[in-house]
């Protein structure tokens, strides 16, 4: 495995891909939105100050490091024998196991320098934080709704940032934090789709693995609906404008055309759903939330 492994600018790549960044940037649009709420909930701005914003990013990409890198660690046996994984940094020998160890401790302590720049309650909560994005990674040996405790770690992002800029937590985000929770496990059920059959011969759980896939899929297109619900309330409750529910209705469309691109049988577009449409939605959704705070400065 040793003789393998990558260095260098190959080896930063390698590094992107194992800790899969489009989740960051799927939840980093979320994290700013509970940014700005939290910060125009207390004040008269939206905006908290560049250190803040700074340390909130940190945070929050060292967040999801950390827990992307112990998927890998975790998982390293299953992906080794899995056709769609066996290509992973680690199984494929393009990362060692310590030096993925060392990027996972690195993010750890990172996070938790970042946590400690914000505020006390940011600090006193960050092991929380951290232990429910790294508790996903067990999650598919024993639930078959691993697919919403990754939504959970990837929902913690909007709370989190409220919290980081008002160094308290307050209902209005919870609606927020709910909707990537069904959001995240509502894709993350058509992506598993992908390895029902791989689940079921290796004892691990998922939603297509334990209802099937028409039934799974069921699920996840209710879930998405419970999520532009979640993002309505949210609205509401923070008295945003007619920006940001322009905003949710898109999202909304867009996430009834990424449904529509899958079918029990038929997954030949999980990648694109899963990967390119969810990116364009959350960032999109953060284009309105920060047209709507603009309209009210």
């Amino acid at each position: 495995m040793s003789a393998t492994a990558v260095r260098g600018a190959r080896a930063f790549r390698v590094y992107l891909e194992m800790i899969k960044v489009e989740h960051s940037i799927f939840a980093l649009p979320f994290a700013m939105i509970g940014m700005m709420w939290g910060t125009r909930f207390t004040s008269s701005t939206p905006w908290p100050g560049a250190r803040i914003f700074i340390w909130i990013v940190v945070a929050m990409v060292s967040c999801r490091s950390a827990a992307m890198a112990y998927n890998r660690i975790a998982d390293r046996d299953i992906d080794a024998v899995n056709p769609r994984t066996k290509m992973r940094a680690i199984p494929a020998g393009m990362l060692q196991l310590k030096q993925v160890n060392l990027f996972f401790y690195g993010s750890c302590l990172l996070f938790f320098g970042a946590c400690a720049m914000l505020n006390p309650l940011a600090l006193a909560l960050s092991p929380v934080a951290l232990g429910v994005t790294l508790f996903y990674s067990i999650t598919k040996r024993f639930t078959p709704l691993c697919h919403f405790v990754l939504g959970l770690s990837l929902g913690i992002a909007p709370s989190a940032s409220w919290i980081a800029s008002t160094g308290k937590l307050a209902w209005p985000i919870i609606p927020i934090t709910l909707a990537v929770v069904f959001w995240t496990g509502g894709f993350d059920i058509i992506y598993a789709l992908q390895d029902d059959e791989f689940d079921r011969e290796h004892g691990l759980r998922s939603l297509p693995q334990t209802l099937g896939r028409p039934r799974a899929l069921m699920v996840s297109r209710v879930s998405h609906f419970l999520a532009v619900c979640s993002l309505i309330a949210g609205g509401v409750m923070v008295h945003a404008g007619v920006a940001w529910f322009i905003g949710v209705g898109m999202a909304g469309g867009l996430l009834f055309y990424e449904q529509s691109m899958v079918k029990p049988n038929d997954l030949s577009r999980v990648n694109m759903a899963f990967f390119t449409l969810n990116g364009f939605v959350s960032l999109g959704l953060f284009a309105f939330a920060l047209i709507d705070q603009l309209l009210r400065l």
